[in-house]
């Protein structure tokens, strides 16, 4: 059982900050004190007040309630979209690495291809293109940023690949998904989890930068980084509705990469391998 006392401080700090995002995102339509595209005052970035606690954005909806249903929406698709990358880089990665020969040139030469691309013009060019909903958002996202998982799985595969208990279950003639999933992914999990974290920070920002660049998240909806866009006016007025979809953003960065951080901590005995 954890013992909450011996968790470090950073990491206890990260995991009441991302926690709270969670809930906040679950529960959103339950405590959000107004709907997501409800117009409830007439005075666009109305000030802070008791019936606005962070006042309202440039179309008079409550900032507040905006937010909560922004942070749904953020984590849902960052969610995601590292799933898809994480399953699709790691599978293949492994894949590659068990294989080989032709396999391993096709794929790798192929990865090498798409991250020669710049990840932000690809995604611009193929959400330019296809229809704009969070379906083809998710894909975009996740097959751009399953490049990288799958250079750091195949590159941790190699390494595990010629290990004894590998070439054991080999002599044993156990098959090839027997290797990948029960002798090669366990052992490759510390590196994976310090991504994993990494990967879905990424995934937040890439949202925002496109939903920024208005190929994101699509109004009424909207995300952190398309409430950042909506709002930045503002600020050449002293007004901080711009700020706050920013400062989430940044708080979640940080208490994502601190509850990775602890986590890598605790199950770097399995860098080592079984034996």
């Amino acid at each position: 059982m954890l013992d909450i006392k011996r968790i470090p401080i950073a990491a206890l700090v990260g995991i009441v900050l991302t926690t709270l995002f969670v809930l906040m995102a679950v529960f959103a339509p339950l405590i959000a004190p107004y709907g997501n595209a409800e117009i409830v005052s007439e005075t666009p970035w109305d000030v802070m007040s008791s019936a606005h606690w962070l006042g309202t954005d440039n179309l008079g909806r409550d900032l507040l309630s905006r937010m909560i249903y922004g942070a749904r929406i953020t984590l849902f698709i960052a969610v995601l979209a590292t799933a898809l990358s994480f399953s699709l880089g790691a599978i293949l990665g492994f894949s590659a690495a068990v294989f080989g020969g032709w396999y391993d040139t096709i794929l790798s030469r192929l990865v090498d291809l798409l991250m020669s691309i710049p990840t932000l013009i690809m995604a611009l060019v193929v959400l330019s293109v296809l229809p704009s909903n969070l379906v083809t958002l998710i894909l975009v996202m996740g097959i751009l940023d399953s490049t990288r998982v799958y250079r750091l799985s195949r590159a941790v595969a190699i390494d595990i690949n010629v290990m004894d208990y590998v070439e054991a279950a080999k002599l044993r003639g156990e098959g090839s998904g027997w290797i990948i999933f029960r002798e090669i992914l366990p052992n490759a999990l510390s590196p994976l989890v310090s991504e994993l974290g990494l990967r879905f920070i990424y995934a937040v920002l890439f949202l925002s930068t496109l939903s920024f660049l208005g190929l994101g998240v699509q109004p009424p909806d909207a995300d952190w980084g398309g409430m950042v866009k909506e709002n930045k006016d503002g600020i050449v007025f002293g007004i901080p509705a711009a700020l706050i979809p920013a400062a989430a953003i940044a708080a979640l960065a940080i208490s994502v990469n601190l509850v990775a951080d602890w986590v890598l901590n605790r199950t770097t005995s399995l860098k080592g391998g079984r034996g």
